[in-house]
């Protein structure tokens, strides 16, 4: 998923084993992930996507610089009810949330594993319609 604030930068969805970088997008107040060699690309990540840090990740903490004391983390999406606010957050082991905003620029991570996605299932009463509208023609 790719924050309301990064609607007018241009945007992919994430693949599995994607190199990303933590970012800050030209002509916007936000960051977020490029892949590597494509910069100005935002990468839209699902929540649910597991993804894992070449090191301990930095983050922005107000006055200070601070580190998550992990290198994996799952993607996903906080404060929903309130649309003016940041929702791409990353959840670490401890559960420790940070928005993704707040990551300090230039650091690597890797897509390890995006979120099963249930198959779409057919409605049982459209196959029987379809089903009987084929009996009818073929007799």
């Amino acid at each position: 998923m790719c924050d309301y604030s990064l609607h007018a930068v241009a945007s992919r969805p994430a693949k599995v084993g994607d190199k990303l970088v933590s970012t800050k997008f030209p002509m916007t107040v936000t960051r977020g992930f490029a892949a590597e060699g494509e910069p100005n690309v935002a990468v839209c990540v699902l929540p649910g996507t597991e993804l894992s840090f070449e090191r301990e990740v930095d983050y922005d903490g107000g006055f200070f610089r601070k580190r998550a004391r992990h290198t994996v983390a799952r993607f996903r999406t906080v404060d929903l009810d309130n649309p003016n606010r940041h929702h791409d957050a990353l959840e670490f082991p401890d559960g420790q949330l940070i928005l993704l905003t707040q990551l300090e620029p230039g650091q690597r991570a890797t897509i390890l594993q995006l979120p099963a996605v249930p198959a779409r299932e057919t409605e049982p009463e459209k196959a029987e319609i379809t089903v009987s509208r084929i009996e009818s023609l073929i007799y």
